[in-house]
């Protein structure tokens, strides 16, 4: 069970608990179509290996067309196989799969019985539109706010996150994919309930095939996106090691950001490419002077500060970095005019590059380096409320203690000491800083 917390665990084996309860018919309910949960299990589970091995996909389609068709216990019934013999990739295997069927399990119970209090079943049966919608859609929600709720303990249980807003997270971002596959699954049910019978009810599955390629394809494109950041930021890390861990924590610290400032999901994954890409300008910077113990030179300090510009042309021909780059370009801005490259004013420098600035700024000042130790984080951010107005956004610092103070910081990565971290004596450690981030 490495890499899973106790806690985590545990929580595993309490919701896998409530599955199993789930499963248990009441006991006047005897005519429970057995033949029914076998033909919807058989499909789900060959349709599950086929769909996450090919298309980064699963068959909700087929889970909510079973808490359509039969009674709770029986429709909690249906994702079991598939969930318990899917194909897992991290260890522990066991634990994950269980953890999946029961997951699943517990929110179709769920859903199939918001569906029959509000007689979906005979809506079903009867083709009763546009009233079948109804408890369909609601069933949909229930479906996806437990999918979200399990999730999120998951992740506050097993990463320390947040629990409220991993929950909304979660459920904002699958409300519309789940929202497509309800109506695919309503439609399963209702040919199923029809004269022509489950036969007719498969047909639907193949244009939700098609829909699975095409968001494989995405899913492609997106991992080949994430590798060759993966391949500069490494490329970074190797040249200037006193910053290892240090990209990845800016772009954390930046999706934070601009979160609070209540950013779409779309220009939050934007700013997680500039903060994770921000010194990727450094590759053009010679390793002597980023790795030098004593002051910088003037000269020397003016080729450091080129390393925006290095930047913005090394990602010149990565398309989907888009606005990124711009914060590449002009994260060493100043409000007041007095930063590099450009000396940009206020509005003048763009928001991706003043939210980028403070995130950079926080984990400099929150990380060891050669020059400067670690501070403590009230700190750091007392030091960016100081020269907010001056160095820094003030809006973009006050959403940055605003996020601190209520979820804390809780960095992803944590940077590697390779040397100790003794500030220069013949140098400021804040004059430094700037210049070597």
């Amino acid at each position: 069970m490495e890499g899973i917390p106790a806690r985590a665990r545990g929580y595993v084996a309490c919701v896998a608990l409530g599955a199993l309860l789930c499963t248990v018919p009441p006991l006047p309910d005897v005519r429970t179509p057995w033949w029914a949960v076998a033909l919807l299990a058989a499909l789900y589970a060959g349709g599950e290996q086929i769909a996450r091995r090919r298309f980064a996909g699963t068959l909700h389609p087929v889970l909510l067309a079973g808490a359509f068709l039969l009674a709770p216990p029986a429709a909690a019934l249906v994702p079991l196989p598939g969930a318990l013999f899917s194909h897992v990739e991290q260890r522990p295997f066991a634990l994950r799969r269980v953890w999946r069927a029961a997951q699943s399990s517990l929110a179709v119970w769920a859903a199939a019985r918001v569906h029959r209090a509000l007689g979906g079943g005979d809506a079903v049966v009867g083709s009763d539109f546009p009233y079948a919608l109804l408890p369909a859609g609601a069933a949909v929600l229930v479906f996806c706010a437990a999918l979200a709720l399990l999730d999120s303990g998951m992740l506050a249980l097993a990463e320390g996150l947040p629990l409220r807003r991993c929950c909304r997270g979660l459920f904002l971002r699958s409300l519309a994919p789940l929202a497509v596959h309800g109506l695919a699954g309503l439609m399963m049910a209702v040919l199923w309930r029809s004269p022509y019978g489950p036969v007719a009810a498969l047909l639907v599955l193949f244009p939700m095939a098609v829909s699975w390629w095409v968001f494989a394809q995405y899913h492609r494109e997106r991992a080949a996106h994430q590798a060759t950041i993966r391949a500069l930021v490494q490329a970074v890390d190797i040249k200037d090691g006193y910053t290892r861990g240090h990209s990845e924590r800016v772009g954390q610290a930046s999706m934070m950001i601009g979160r609070e400032l209540g950013m779409d999901e779309d220009r939050i994954e934007v700013l997680r490419f500039a903060g994770i890409l921000h010194d990727v300008g450094k590759l053009g910077v010679p390793t002597r002077l980023l790795r030098k113990d004593g002051p910088l030179t003037p000269e020397e300090r003016r080729v450091i500060e080129l390393h925006p510009e290095y930047g913005h042309e090394i990602t010149r021909g990565i398309s989907f970095l888009g606005e990124a780059r711009s914060a590449i370009l002009h994260h060493h801005e100043r409000i007041d005019g007095s930063g590099y490259p450009y000396g940009l004013v206020g509005r003048q420098i763009p928001e991706s590059a003043r939210v980028v600035a403070v995130a950079d700024a926080f984990d400099a000042m929150t990380s060891n380096r050669s020059y400067s130790r670690a501070r403590p984080v009230d700190v750091a951010l007392e030091e960016l409320r100081r020269c907010a107005g001056t160095h820094f956004d003030p809006r973009m610092v006050t959403a940055l203690t605003r996020v601190v103070g209520r979820d804390g910081w809780h960095p992803v990565v944590t940077a590697e000491e390779t040397r100790p971290a003794v500030p220069s004596p013949a140098q400021a450690p804040d004059d430094r800083s700037e210049a070597r981030r």
